[in-house]
C-alpha cells in the first residue's frame, strides 16, 4: 500500500478506517453456523507457491475427520494450484485490488468471516499487516496460528500490535532460513509429528508422463519478471551455440515476454530453437523431458526442481539463505544453482545499490564461461 503523497495518505486512511470499523463490527456480530474447517494462508508468489506443496501434507494433519482444508493463495499463484491435491479447496484474494479497491476489500473479508473456519493458520513468515494480517484478522477464527513475523523495520510496530491476532505464535528460527525447513518446522511445532523436512521433489504418481520428444532438449526460461533479474540476451545466445548439433532448444514464458523483450526474437532466428508459451501445468511434461532446464525466472526453476527435471538457477543474491540454493536437507539432486555472493546478500530483493548494466549487480556479475561451463557438466552428468 502506498503511502507517499496527499491522495495516497488519505486513501491509507480510509482504508485503516473501514478495517477498524469491520473489525468493530464483527465483535458484537454471532454467526448461526458452527466454526468449522481450517484455513492455511500462503500469501507468497508463484516459486513459493511450489515450495509450499512439499510441505502441505503435513498441515493436512491438523484437519479433523472430514473438515475441509481451504488454501488462500494470491490471485497469481492460482496458476500452480494443479500441484495440491483435489481434496483441497483453493481460494484467491488479488492482492493489488486488496490494497485499493476499497469496496472489494470488505467484500472478501466480509466472505472470510462468513465462511467460519475453525481454524487460521497464517504460514508466512514475511506478512504484511495491511494485506495479510487484514484477512486473518477478517476470518475471526476460534483458533489461530502464526510464525512470529519477519522483521520489518517499516511495520515492526504494527506487527507487534497484530500479535494479538494468534491464539499461538511460533519462534521459527534466524530471519535467513530455507522456507521449506522453517515450514517443516512450523508444522511439526503444530502438529506434534517429528520428522525431517521433505526432499523437493513431487511423487511421480502425481505428475503427468514426460512428453516424447524426437530430439534431446534444452528447456531456457530466459524472462523475469523484475526485468533487472534477466541475465545478457548474449549469454543465452552463447548457450545455444554451445549445445551439440542433435540438440532443439525451447525458449518458455509467457506470451507477452517476447513483447516485452522484443530483442530476444533473434534466437528464434535459429531454426533449432522455438518457443513455448504453455501454462505452468501445460509445460510439466516438456520440463520432464528435457535434458537441462536453464531459468533466470525462480517459478519456472523451482517448478523444474519439483518434477524431476535437472534444473540450473540463474539466480540473484536475493534470496541467498532462503530458496538459493535450497538447504542440504531438503535438494534433490536434480537441483543446481548459480549465483554471485554477495556481502549485502539476502535481501529479498530491495536492492540498495546502482544497476550494473540494466541488472542487479549480483545478476550483473555472473560470469558467461562459468554459465556455459556448468550447462556442459549437467548435459554430460546422468540424469538423476
Amino acid at each position: 500500500m502506498s503511502e507517499r503523497g496527499p491522495s495516497a495518505i488519505f486513501m491509507l486512511k480510509l482504508f485503516h478506517l473501514l478495517d477498524f470499523h469491520q473489525g468493530l463490527r464483527r465483535r458484537f456480530r454471532t454467526r448461526p453456523s458452527t466454526p468449522s474447517g481450517i484455513l492455511l494462508m500462503s500469501c507468497g508468489g508463484l516459486g513459493d507457491t511450489v515450495l509450499f506443496a512439499y510441505v502441505l501434507p503435513r498441515f493436512l494433519e491438523m484437519a479433523h475427520d472430514g473438515e475441509t482444508v481451504t488454501l488462500l493463495l494470491r490471485g497469481d499463484a492460482r496458476k500452480m494450484e494443479f500441484l495440491f491435491p483435489p481434496e483441497i479447496t483453493v481460494r484467491d484474494v488479488d492482492f493489488r485490488r486488496l490494497a485499493k479497491d476499497l469496496f472489494y476489500r470488505r467484500r472478501i473479508c466480509e466472505a472470510l468471516f462468513q465462511t467460519h473456519y475453525r481454524l487460521l493458520v497464517a504460514t508466512d513468515f514475511l506478512r504484511h499487516p495491511y494485506l495479510d494480517e487484514v484477512l486473518a484478522a477478517a476470518c475471526g477464527a476460534p483458533e489461530s496460528a502464526a510464525m512470529e513475523p519477519r522483521p520489518w523495520r517499516k511495520y515492526d510496530s504494527t506487527l507487534r500490535r497484530n500479535r494479538r491476532l494468534y491464539s499461538r505464535l511460533f519462534d521459527s528460527g534466524p530471519a535467513h532460513l530455507d522456507k521449506v525447513v522453517r515450514w517443516s518446522r512450523f508444522a511439526e511445532w503444530l502438529t506434534g509429528t517429528t520428522g525431517p523436512p521433505p526432499l523437493a521433489r513431487l511423487a511421480e504418481t502425481h505428475l503427468p508422463p514426460p512428453a516424447r520428444l524426437n530430439a534431446p532438449a534444452v528447456v531456457i526460461q530466459p524472462f523475469s519478471a523484475v526485468k533487472r533479474k534477466q541475465i545478457p540476451l548474449s549469454i543465452h545466445q552463447r548457450i545455444v551455440d554451445s549445445l551439440p548439433a542433435a540438440y532443439r532448444v525451447i525458449l518458455t514464458g509467457a506470451a507477452q515476454d517476447l513483447d516485452r523483450n522484443p530483442e530476444y526474437r533473434v534466437l528464434l532466428e535459429n531454426p533449432r530453437v522455438t518457443f513455448d508459451s504453455s501454462t505452468f501445468e501445460e509445460v510439466v511434461p516438456l520440463l520432464r523431458a528435457a535434458d537441462l532446464v536453464v531459468s533466470v525466472d525462480t517459478a519456472l526453476m523451482h517448478l523444474g526442481i519439483a518434477v524431476g527435471a535437472k534444473t540450473l538457477g540463474l539466480a540473484s543474491a536475493a534470496f541467498v539463505g532462503e530458496i538459493v540454493p535450497y538447504d542440504a536437507a531438503i535438494s534433490p539432486e536434480n537441483a543446481h544453482f548459480l549465483y554471485h555472493s554477495m556481502s549485502c546478500e539476502g535481501c529479498l530483493g530491495a536492492c540498495v545499490l546502482p544497476p550494473e548494466m540494466g541488472m542487479f549487480p549480483c545478476v550483473a556479475r555472473l560470469e558467461g564461461d562459468e554459465i556455459i561451463n556448468k550447462v556442459k557438466e549437467l548435459l554430460e552428468r546422468p540424469a538423476g
